[in-house]
């Protein structure tokens, strides 16, 4: 029996390939012992319980960026949060560390290190983030998901971990039924639109501006606001908006095109089933998704445009005139699938018992 501990949370673009390397590991080696290791503030505390997982909990702790109160005991809380997890991995005997990045991450790399137990890392972002870059120095192997990423020491593109549902999609028809799932009409081009789990302020903003046009146009759009957004539920005649979606599998086989973010998980999925996309990067932070979606809009399968600059003109001038040609959508969905990685789970898997056989 060969015990797994995952590590990583917080955001769905660490949680997702975590669950996904998760259930890939249950489906393959009905032996297997799997723990998952997060916080109980992050997304993990609600969907790992939900898959079926064990998750064990350490303090949420982010690096301090500035001299307070909280950096002064960051030193004292950290080193226990290393021994928690120290004393996991030896309760459990623990045979491998996956981590995925997060405020989890960390401390289970130390513990990893200080156990001498194997350890390898999967950095989902295009730009490596700063847990992930620090523990590659000494981790067995990382895979990435982004070519950009193979920097990091001993790296191997592998991809993103898609999730089962997602993986669902790969070369099946399922539009119509998830047309009709959102109440939408099932022989109309459909423009799926999203900012993530939290929403997108500036892309709601102009998508409202914009449905007249998008109506006009003959296009029928799928608005997921996110929870936070304080928008209603909408169900009308070529538009469906929505706070929260928890079938994104089925929001995808719905659309022809999508407008969102530019998260890790985002592109990977969208260029692995062949959506099309205008990517809105997220203008604050270090520019890392402008350069997840970097690959598949070098390639045509996507385009990016600034958050400043999605305005309703650009949905009038760029996203209509995209949306509204079969031809331009067929070439733009064969061009994200060509960069794309359909198998990421199996590679990460495959990466891990390499490891694993020494």
């Amino acid at each position: 029996m060969t015990t797994y501990l995952l590590a990583g949370g917080g955001t769905a673009g660490h949680v997702n390939p975590l669950l996904a390397l998760a259930q890939y590991i249950r489906a393959n080696d009905e032996s297997a012992k799997i723990i998952t290791l997060g916080t109980a503030e992050g997304l993990e505390a609600k969907l790992v319980p939900q898959r079926g997982f064990r998750l064990e909990t350490i303090d949420r702790l982010p690096f301090p960026r500035k001299l307070n109160g909280y950096a002064l005991s960051f030193p004292r809380r950290l080193a226990a949060a290393i021994k928690q997890v120290e004393k996991l991995i030896r309760d459990e005997k623990v045979d491998v560390v996956i981590g995925f990045g997060g405020y989890a991450s960390a401390p289970a790399y130390e513990a990893a290190k200080k156990t001498k137990t194997p350890l390898v890392i999967h950095e989902a972002n295009a730009l490596p983030g700063m847990a992930n870059k620090r523990a590659a120095s000494y981790a067995n192997a990382t895979g990435v998901a982004f070519k950009q990423a193979l920097k990091l020491p001993k790296s191997t593109l592998v991809g993103m971990p898609l999730r089962p549902e997602i993986e669902g999609l790969l070369g099946a028809d399922q539009q119509r039924e998830a047309r009709e799932h959102f109440g939408l009409d099932a022989s109309t081009v459909t423009l799926l639109v999203t900012g993530g789990s939290l929403g997108a302020k500036r892309i709601n903003e102009t998508i409202e501006a914009s449905r007249v046009a998008l109506r006009a146009a003959g296009i029928q759009v799928l608005h997921i606001v996110g929870e936070r957004s304080g928008l209603e539920d909408i169900s009308e005649p070529f538009y469906r908006r929505i706070g929260y979606c928890d079938r994104m599998d089925l929001a995808i086989a719905a659309s022809d095109f999508a407008v969102a973010r530019a998260g890790a998980a985002t592109v990977s999925e969208f260029a692995a089933v062949g959506l099309p996309a205008i990517y809105v990067p997220y203008p604050v932070g270090n520019g890392e998704q402008a350069l997840n979606a970097k690959d598949v809009c070098a390639e045509g399968g996507g385009r990016i445009v600034l958050d400043a600059e999605f305005t309703p003109d650009a949905v009038s001038s760029i996203v209509i005139p995209l949306v509204s040609s079969p031809k331009v959508l067929k070439q733009m969905s064969q061009a994200a699938m060509a960069v794309g990685f359909a198998d990421g789970t199996k590679r990460l898997f495959e990466l891990v018992t390499g490891v694993l056989k020494g």
